[in-house]
């Protein structure tokens, strides 16, 4: 039989969402069909680069799962029209095993293809028995090893490499994770001023109507961060980074599709450490335009037609007025044009209602997939990396999870921090009215508070909190070692360190080596 599905979500949630499938397909001995991914259906792109291939080399793909799941591009001609009349079938990204092998095996053998609606980060729950561990396994040899970006996307972020480790000094990737929606669904529109704080707040209320938060719309924000329920914000970020070591020479590379806020808020960062890139500022306008492809031209906006005035009608309301002397009339309004209601901010004072997304919007949406793929590769191959938030705009595990997973999984010695935000806020709070020069025995307790939960204990306590919801974010042990004595060195990495033993869970390796002091390394550059 035959496995087809359509993914919707981010970036981090469609890679989840591939590599659930084919653990899905394997498990139901079934063939998967190449998924499509609906952000990059849209016609406003580029017709050479769609639909799978629009992140991800298809062929190699196909290639390295050929010995474990069998993948087609394509549903055979017998089946298509079938599936004509099919509707798909909606999934949770907590559907257990039982789920599929009593409920959609027997659908595929009465139909011999079933469609599956794929949204929320994936389509089978995270944790599986210690009798599935091989398929925890395929699930990193999906994220770590068959979903190769298109070449396009590594030829540039090769460069951009390139260009961060110039002279060979080492740089820092840094998440802030300031995304609109993120800070709507965690209630934190206190932290920011003006209309900042009023879109944040439509879009919670959006949401609330939407069924997607269950809170209130009025949410006290400096609770929230106190309970490290929002991210660090880019100034708390940069006095933290003080207290590690980090000079102000230090090369900060910052991902994201969106810094809400804009570039008035990285200010405060940008003071503390000037050497701050995005891919803005390591590529040019025609590189990303090799990544794009030739895309459709918009079709031209209507033509601006100013209001007419009618004179006979002003000059008879000006006769029946009141008696003279009177003051002239107020001036009439000058019309607004079409340029000055553009962009995010155009609606505001306009309307109470967001427009919907136009079709530039829509482009955006889908170079956003290819961006954060630049992101990625940038971030998992940076010498540290820097998380200022973890979750997404659902509460589960966002892109900086995925990474450190992958720097997880990579090896003990790429420096990841892992800032256990609530103790921080409580550090951060005690001298909020002198951040910039807080002394030497508090930047010393916030660099033992990082270092700690960057450490033996950060790792152990992500098992408990990030596994259940992700694993790719916490590939640990299945996909590094093994914990069973008897399993076949053929299909399992080697054995689990002491370390890990000890605490009850089997990790990566020994963190001597992650503790080298990546500092040293940028002091030199003085």
């Amino acid at each position: 039989g035959f496995l087809h599905a359509e993914i919707r979500g981010d970036f981090h949630e469609i890679r989840s969402s591939i590599c659930d499938l084919i653990v899905v397909a394997r498990l139901l001995n079934v063939t998967l069909v190449v998924p499509k991914l609906r952000e990059v259906v849209a016609k406003q792109i580029s017709s050479k680069f769609r639909g799978f291939d629009y992140l991800y080399d298809e062929q190699h793909f196909v290639s390295v799962l050929s010995n474990d799941v069998p993948v087609v591009t394509r549903l055979p001609k017998r089946l298509r029209q079938k599936t004509k009349n099919q509707s798909y079938l909606v999934v949770s990204s907590t559907a257990s095993v039982d789920f599929y092998v009593q409920d959609v095996l027997p659908e595929i053998e009465k139909e011999g293809v079933v469609g599956l609606s794929v949204s929320g980060g994936g389509c089978l729950q995270s944790l599986l028995g210690t009798d599935l561990e091989h398929y925890q396994r395929l699930r990193c040899r999906v994220a770590f090893h068959a979903l190769k970006f298109r070449q396009e996307i590594e030829e540039l972020s090769t460069k951009m490499l390139a260009r961060l480790k110039t002279a060979g000094k080492p740089f820092m990737a840094l998440h802030l994770g300031l995304e609109r929606d993120t800070l709507a669904y965690h209630g934190c529109a206190e932290r920011f001023q003006d209309v900042h704080t009023e879109l944040i707040q439509y879009r919670r209320a959006k949401m609330i109507k939407n069924g997607i938060v269950r809170g209130e719309l009025n949410v006290d924000s400096e609770m929230q961060w106190l309970n490290g329920s929002c991210p660090l914000m880019p100034d708390e970020v940069g006095v933290l980074l003080r207290s590690l070591g980090y000079k102000q020479t230090s090369r900060i590379y910052i991902s994201g599709v969106e810094v809400f806020g804009g570039q008035r808020i990285l200010l405060p960062l940008r003071s503390m450490y000037p050497n701050l890139e995005d891919r803005t500022t390591l590529t040019t306008a025609r590189e990303r335009f090799t990544v794009y492809g030739e895309e459709p031209d918009f079709p031209p906006p209507p033509p601006f037609i100013l209001p007419k005035i009618n004179e006979k009608a002003r000059l008879a309301a000006w006769e029946k007025a009141g008696p003279r002397p009177r003051p002239l009339p107020p001036p009439a309004g000058r019309p607004k044009y079409s340029h000055e209601l553009e962009g995010w901010w155009g609606w505001i004072g306009e309307s109470d209602t967001e427009p919907a997304p136009a079709l530039k919007d829509m482009r955006i949406r889908s170079h956003k997939l290819l961006w954060q793929a630049l992101d990625y590769i940038i971030c998992t191959q940076a010498d540290a990396f820097f998380s200022a938030f973890d979750e997404d705009k659902s509460g589960h595990p966002n892109f900086a999870s995925l990474v450190m997973g992958h720097r997880v999984y990579a090896g003990a010695s790429r420096r990841t921090y892992r800032p256990e935000r609530k103790p921080l806020a409580k550090l951060l709070m005690q001298v909020r009215d002198h951040m910039y020069d807080p002394g030497r025995e508090w930047m010393a307790a916030a660099r033992n508070s990082i270092l700690k939960s960057s450490g033996e204990e950060g790792i152990a306590a992500a098992s408990s909190s990030v596994r259940p919801l992700s694993f790719l974010s916490h590939p640990l042990p299945e996909c590094v070692c093994s914990r069973n004595q008897s399993q076949s060195e053929a299909d399992t990495p080697g054995r689990c360190p002491e370390w890990s033993r000890r605490s009850g869970l089997a990790g990566f390796g020994d963190t001597e080596e992650q503790d080298m002091d990546f500092m040293d390394s940028v002091e030199e550059e003085e």
